[in-house]
């Protein structure tokens, strides 16, 4: 929309302030911020650690770990676990887990992470703490919550949100989409029988949405969330977008006012240049400011999966990536 000259610069803020707020146009999109050392990743979840430095855990081996002094330079440190535990095998006969989230509450590291197997929603979801957050001092404390093939959800891509002392987790991958359940504090496990939400989902099978994460900012709750497929390289289509609402359990709607259950979502980031199919997102705080990690395949790698890392601004009641 083009403002007349003619207008004052009162009156040009005051309009732009109505306005529903506009994706960000994709020659405007950001490139990730430079990092060096292993920035071979995917599903990244990332916390600064109360010790100093930076963890990110991610999807690959038994739960890969890389550490960063200063967030910029990361080395590949091992696993977060040595060996699978028992249990995983129920649901992945490789013991091969998915998408972790971690962060810290209670004077303790959490880490949830999912085990399933591609095209199924026999899945589980499970956690571990730690004293320090570092690889190989994880300890598990089993099953979380979990789905059946009876199901119409699938529990993976947990993520955890605190809100007004009640602590919940946001799942889902297609399955008629992303869900949230409420946990017990204590544990960390899913109340007895907790009430299942629906948080988002799209209008048609697959219900390619999936990778939920909520945050709080002023008033609001946003849920962001990765649309489209990944895990194809170059051929990836994915895609971060976002809604918000007054209370955590939703509803979420975007700037214009669609739901989220109904297909809504204002898109954040989606691949641009070389940076292909980003998603498999998280959010971090770092010295007050917040930050938008994730994966993207690299064009000039082979579609090599890296870390992508970009600050995260509010505009207007809507976060946008620099």
């Amino acid at each position: 929309m083009t403002v007349r000259t003619t207008l004052t610069a009162v009156a040009t803020a005051t309009l732009m302030a109505l306005m529903p707020h506009a994706a960000q146009a994709a020659e405007s999109y950001p490139d990730p911020r430079p990092i060096t050392g292993q920035e071979i990743i995917h599903d990244p979840t990332v916390i600064r650690l109360k010790s100093g430095g930076y963890a990110a855990y991610s999807t690959g081996g038994v739960i890969g770990a890389r550490l960063s002094s200063d967030g910029k330079h990361w080395q590949d440190s091992g696993n977060a676990f040595a060996e699978p535990p028992s249990w995983w095998y129920e649901y992945n006969a490789t013991g091969d887990p998915w998408a972790p989230d971690i962060s810290y509450r209670d004077g303790r590291y959490w880490l949830y992470y999912a085990v399933s197997s591609w095209g199924t929603n026999h899945s589980a979801i499970g956690v571990a703490t730690s004293p320090s957050g570092l690889p190989g001092t994880w300890t598990d404390h089993g099953k979380v919550f979990s789905s059946e093939r009876t199901d119409s959800w699938n529990a993976i891509d947990p993520a955890l949100i605190t809100s007004h002392g009640k602590l919940w987790m946001t799942f889902g991958s297609y399955w008629t989409g992303i869900r949230m359940v409420e946990l017990d504090p204590d544990t960390g496990k899913a109340l007895p029988n907790a009430e299942v939400h629906h948080l988002a989902t799209r209008p048609d099978a697959p219900y390619a949405v999936e990778g939920p994460y909520v945050v709080k900012h002023g008033r609001y709750y946003y849920l962001f969330a990765s649309y489209d497929a990944c895990c194809s390289g170059v051929n990836s289509t994915y895609k971060i977008k976002v809604g918000r609402s007054t209370s955590v359990t939703g509803p979420y709607v975007d700037s214009n006012g669609t739901p989220m259950l109904q297909g809504g979502g204002d898109l954040l980031l989606e691949g641009h240049g070389d940076f292909i199919g980003t998603g498999g997102q998280s959010v971090f705080k770092d010295r007050g400011k917040d930050w938008l990690a994730y994966h993207y395949y690299d064009a000039q790698d082979n579609g090599t999966p890296k870390l992508g890392i970009n600050k995260l601004n509010w505009e207007q009641g809507w976060p946008a990536v620099s």
